[in-house]
């Protein structure tokens, strides 16, 4: 297991979710990017935190960039993708979410 680290959520994450989700729900109840992020994000979050060295490399050979893919309660699956900055903490840049 890794040391803990600080994660944040980049405007780019939060970007690419609202165009995948949208900011409402659907009219058939699919989620909103809210619903994504208040059911299954902090899970993800909480996995860079203390998982991070253990997650898939996003990039052969580049140990700084991670992705996490997995199923999610709102989506049917996810991948979210996390930088190690100089600080050590991690920013979650990038995020793909499949709803069929």
């Amino acid at each position: 297991m890794s040391a803990r680290r600080l994660v944040r959520v980049s405007e780019a994450f939060f970007l690419q979710l609202d165009q995948q989700l949208g900011q409402d729900r659907g009219r058939n109840g699919e989620a909103s990017a809210t619903d994504f992020l208040v059911v299954d994000l902090p899970a993800v979050v909480e996995r860079f935190a203390t998982d991070f060295d253990e997650l898939a490399e996003a990039v052969d050979g580049v140990a700084e960039v991670r992705m996490l893919v997995n199923t999610g309660r709102v989506v049917r699956a996810f991948a979210v993708f996390g930088l190690l900055v100089d600080d050590g903490s991690v920013e979650l840049i990038g995020v793909e979410v499949d709803t069929d």
